[in-house]
């Protein structure tokens, strides 16, 4: 069922890219996949500010995911030339400080958006 929901998700973001093609900016993107999202009923928020908790306190270090499905989904967008590690590692760090196992990173600068999604999750 978790794959249909992240098939959907791809879906979405496959969608955006069919309309748009690469070369935007990843803030553009980001506003059209939410508005997807919204089209086909999944309930979705942006630019997230993500806490990090140091001795029992939260402190706002800047950190902010790019769109969230609460309680299912951490979604990293990037319009780049090339995935690098760094962009990996940053969702994964996301996913573990939001205890959400499943992840999207999602780069539109390619010619087919197949080639750019990676899915991660943190179950084995």
């Amino acid at each position: 069922m978790e794959m249909d929901f992240t098939g959907k998700v791809i879906g979405c973001a496959i969608e955006v890219h069919k309309q748009l093609g690469p070369g935007l900016l990843e803030s553009t993107y980001e506003k059209c996949l939410m508005y997807e999202l919204y089209l086909n009923g999944i309930t979705a928020q942006s630019q997230v500010i993500l806490p990090i908790c140091y001795k029992n306190i939260d402190i706002e270090a800047g950190y902010r995911l790019d769109i969230l499905l609460p309680n299912k989904l951490v979604i990293e967008l990037k319009s780049v030339d090339k995935i690098i590690p760094v962009y990996s590692a940053q969702l994964l760090t996301y996913m573990k400080l939001t205890d959400i196992d499943k992840g999207l990173l999602i780069n539109f600068n390619v010619k087919k958006l197949a080639d750019g999604v990676r899915r991660f999750n943190l179950s084995f």
